[in-house]
Formats: structure tokens, sequence, C-alpha cells
């Protein structure tokens, strides 16, 4: 075969029927939780998947490392991974960045929202993509919003002791995420910052008396074990992150890839909603069957929280967000979610 046949065998392979050179990027994607939790699970099971279909018979493609479970970096430490380069895309968890993402934190700020999950996910989307505010902090860390809400579900109250009145927290060492934190003062409770990664192990070693945690989460982590009495407040869904990404990786690739990147985005966030009501009312039936005591809390422990609450300036039951950090749309537009307006019942 001569030199010039070789030459052209050479430009077929490469350049394919279309004449173009395919073009193959890579990224990895950091989570500091491990594969249990589901918006972990979303990524392999939902995110990845639509990413390739989405560039399926283009000229482009994308490889994907997994680094979940505090690979690469721990709980709360994606947003920085992603903004230094470690990773081209995680899962930046504003709940655990509450400085940097401040306004991110807005349902957080406003507790007794609504318990629907796809409701708050829904705004929540529709405000990263439209708030300047909530931009200017991606833009301020390094990283674009691509999407995929990270909701969870109805917020609750786990402990290895019964609560029947607002006493009973007295003096008990509660664990809780990030801002939710803000809703144990005044209530008597010492507050303590954790995540759901370190919870079974510190109930049942006593360093927590109990947690705030959502059910869906609880019952993976078979935290009834350890803290059966599970008292249901109606502290409202959250919003607690997204899929965001390096912005200059993002800025280097073609229109193609990150129209991809946002459609698989979408796709990804309805399998999330849809997996997450289906496991909601499930992990209570289970957590029940498995020895664990629900309750409600009674309008007069809601009413105590709100009044206790509102004496302080801040809480459970004032939701600062209508009068503090979160003052902003968000916080309006979760007046439509019914967040502000509805904050326990009167005293």
């Amino acid at each position: 075969m001569n030199t010039m046949m070789k030459r052209g065998l050479l430009a077929a392979v490469l350049l394919g029927p279309t004449g173009a050179v395919a073009d193959s990027f890579s990224a990895t994607i950091a989570a500091g939780h491990p594969p249990v939790f589901r918006w972990v699970q979303m990524l392999d099971e939902a995110f990845v998947p639509a990413v390739e279909a989405a560039l399926e018979g283009s000229e482009y493609s994308i490889s994907f490392s997994r680094q979940y479970g505090g690979a690469i970096a721990g709980v709360g430490e994606e947003l920085e991974a992603v903004e230094a380069g470690l990773a081209e895309l995680g899962t930046c968890q504003s709940l655990f960045d509450p400085a940097k993402l401040a306004v991110q934190n807005v349902t957080y700020y406003t507790p007794f929202v609504s318990a629907d999950v796809r409701q708050i996910g829904t705004l929540m989307h529709r405000l990263q993509v439209e708030d300047p505010a909530m931009q200017k902090s991606y833009e301020d860390n390094g990283v674009v919003y691509i999407g995929a809400p990270m909701v969870l579900d109805d917020y609750l109250l786990m402990t290895n002791f019964p609560v029947t009145s607002l006493a009973d927290l007295d003096g008990k060492k509660i664990g809780a995420p990030g801002a939710a934190l803000n809703w144990l003062s005044g209530t008597g409770a010492v507050g303590v910052s954790g995540n759901l990664t370190t919870y079974y192990n510190e109930l049942k070693t006593g360093v927590f008396d109990g947690v705030i945690v959502f059910g869906s989460a609880a019952l993976p982590s078979k935290l009834y074990e350890v803290a059966p009495y599970i008292t249901r407040a109606g502290l409202g869904a959250q919003y607690a992150g997204s899929i965001c990404a390096n912005v200059d990786w993002y800025d280097s690739l073609p229109e193609e890839v990150r129209a991809a990147l946002t459609e698989a985005a979408d796709a990804t966030a309805d399998w999330y909603v849809g997996s997450l009501e289906a496991a909601v009312e499930n992990a209570f039936t289970v957590m029940g069957e498995n020895g664990a005591t629900i309750t409600d809390a009674s309008d007069e422990l809601r009413a105590a929280l709100g009044r206790d609450h509102g004496q302080r300036g801040q809480g459970l039951g004032r939701g600062s967000g209508c009068a503090g950090p979160a003052r902003h749309r968000g916080a309006a537009d979760l007046h439509g979610a019914n967040a502000c307006g509805r904050r326990g019942p009167a005293a």
C-alpha cells in the first residue's frame, strides 16, 4: 500500500462518514455522599445515561469518571472541588455551603414550607435560571448551574427519647445539617452540625440524642435503629443543591454538548422527584414495621415552637427568610408555595 493510500484510509477513519472529526470530552463527577442516597444515584441512573442519549448520533461524546463517597471531595466540599477543577461536575450542595451559596438556602430560612417536593423543585429550578442573585452566587464561585434540583422530603425529628412537648428537647443534643441548625434556636436543644454520613454512629455512641432529617434518607441510613422516635412537625420539603459544572470547562464545550447537559439535567430532575415521591410513604411504612414509633407533633407543640421563635426573631416558627437574609425574590416566590404563610398553627 503506497503512502498516499495510507493517508487516505487514515483520514477516512478519523473523519468518519460525516467528514467531521469526533470530539470526546472527559468529566469527573464528584459527590461527597455515597451512592446509597438518591441525589448520588441520580447521577448514574439518570444523568449520565441521559447525556449519552442526547449526544448519540452527534460528533461529540463525554466519558465520565464517577468519584463518590468522599473519593475526591467530602460532604460540603463538592462546590470547592468543582471550582478548583478537581472535578468538572458535582453535586454542589448549598445546604453545606451557606456562606457561599446563601440565597440558594432560601427554603431553609422559611421552614414550614410546602411538603410538595415537585413544587419546591420546580420553583427552585426557575429561580436558579432566572434570579440574578442566585446566578451571581454561582459565578462568584467559578461554577455554572446545570440543573436537577436536589429537593428533600418533609423534614422531621428522630430521637432516642419520646417528644411530646417542647420541654422534652431541653438540653438534648440534636444534629442538623447546615442552615437547618437555625431551626433549633430557642428550643432548649443544643444544635450540633452534622450530616447523614455520620448520624448513625453519632446517635449510637451518644454524641447526639436526635437528629433533624427526612424520611427518605432515614430509611437507607437505618436511623430508626438508633433513634426510634419519629416526630413529624411539618417542617417542609427543602432545596439542598443541584448539579453544577466548572465554568472554564463548561465554557470550552460546544453548544451542542452544553445543551445535552441541560437536557439531561431536566430528565434527571423528573427521575429524581418521581423516585422520591414513591419512596417517602414506603420509608415510614418500613420504619414503622421495624419498631419505630411515629407520631405527628401536636398543634400545641407546633404552636409552642412558633411562639418561642417569634419572640427570638429566628428559627422554626418565625421562618427567618421572611424578614432576614433570604428577603429577596426567592422568599417572595416561596410565599406562593405556602412557605412563610404557614408557620404552624396560631397560638
